[in-house]
């Protein structure tokens, strides 16, 4: 077992489980064309691959190109969000879709650079500035749509929208220090846990409340897969690592 890849793994055979039982790609995650030739074969055929790749992120001998395949998949989600992000380029909700699987995308790179012997430090480091760059985006997503956030939400937490802008914040600030490499770990660490508790209190719940909703499932799996990468991203950095200016000299990146 992958311990590293768990909670990654998870999300992923649970995003590709849910294609294959809607018979549909993963909604706004996965923005493919509704016109398209096929649509429904290849929905199916994108989520058995989701499968069998996060099956290989799970088990330790195949996890290093199932890391690196998953990765490039997410990539390729990326790409999807291309044309929307290019008709609104000022637009927080279109950059949303593009850091949300970029930071999947990222996730697996982690967890192929530590599965290197020995872990790549060129590869972690390439890995945590990707990273680094999405929680920011939520952040600020956090700030922009903030009555959304709040109506997100359970009912039972008092004071919604403060805790809209408090959990933005913590975005903006795990994001900081993984990007400039202040306490990467600790904010990895912090960054796992409070999206971790989003699954818990916030998805679970509303998919109980909603059994059959596409979108409700859907949004618990993508939650469980960012959770996932931000504890591989958590994973991949060393237990204690220089802080400040991206910690470029340590992989010999300052000539």
């Amino acid at each position: 077992m992958n311990r590293d890849g768990v909670p990654y793994g998870l999300g992923a055979t649970a995003l590709g489980i849910i294609g294959l039982v809607f018979g549909d790609f993963a909604l706004q995650w996965q923005p493919v064309p509704k016109g398209l030739p096929e649509h429904h074969a290849l929905a199916l055929a994108s989520a058995m691959v989701m499968v069998m790749l996060a099956l290989g992120v799970l088990w330790s001998r195949t996890a290093r190109p199932a890391s690196a395949s998953l990765a490039v998949v997410y990539l390729g989600w990326v790409a999807l969000h291309g044309p929307e992000t290019a008709e609104a380029p000022a637009s927080v909700a279109s950059w949303l879709g593009v850091a949300e699987t970029l930071s999947l995308a990222a996730g697996g790179l982690a967890l192929f650079a530590m599965s290197t012997a020995p872990p790549s430090d060129r590869l972690r480091l390439a890995a945590r500035l990707v990273y680094g760059l999405c929680p920011l985006v939520f952040g600020l997503s956090h700030f922009a749509y903030a009555d959304f956030t709040a109506k997100m939400v359970p009912g039972w937490i008092p004071y919604p929208l403060f805790w809209a802008y408090a959990t933005g914040v913590g975005h903006l600030a795990a994001g900081l220090a993984i990007l400039f490499g202040v306490s990467p770990r600790l904010a990895a660490t912090l960054l796992t846990a409070m999206m971790g508790c989003f699954v818990v209190m916030l998805h679970i719940p509303r998919v109980m409340a909603a059994p059959g909703s596409h979108l409700e499932w859907t949004m618990t799996a993508v939650a469980l897969s960012l959770t996932g990468a931000a504890w591989a991203m958590r994973q991949s950095l060393p237990s204690s690592e220089p802080s400040g200016a991206l910690a470029f000299d340590r992989v010999g990146l300052d000539g």
